[in-house]
């Protein structure tokens, strides 16, 4: 029997929008966040249960793999797609709301637009 795991509030359906050939990384990032605002707020509470537990460093690459288990586990296992190039771009809008965070992130420059 399967154990019951909490969920993170607020995960729905992942939506892409159309059109994304020819555009840059931010601008394809920029258009996947405005489509589903609720994984940056999901990557938040990850963040911040992370912080209230003691966590001294966090890597956005664990939240990300955080985010696709309890993605399974809220929607029965459909695929979630959520492509790692957004990783640096979603740290930065971690740290635009939260500042306090930047010591818990290594944040490198970007190397493409």
């Amino acid at each position: 029997m399967p154990v019951e795991q909490p969920t993170l509030f607020g995960i729905q359906p992942v939506r892409r929008p159309c059109g994304a050939a020819g555009l840059t990384i931010q601008e394809r990032f920029e258009a996947f966040h405005a489509f589903n605002p609720w994984v940056a707020k999901a990557l938040e509470q990850l963040t911040a249960d992370c912080v209230e537990r003691g966590f001294g460093r966090i890597g956005i690459g664990m939240l990300f793999e955080l985010l696709r288990y309890q993605y399974g586990v809220a929607t029965h296992g459909d695929e979630f797609a959520l492509n790692n190039s957004y990783r640096s771009r979603y740290v930065r809008l971690l740290l635009d709301a939260h500042p306090e965070w930047a010591p818990l992130f290594e944040v490198r420059a970007l190397r493409a637009d």
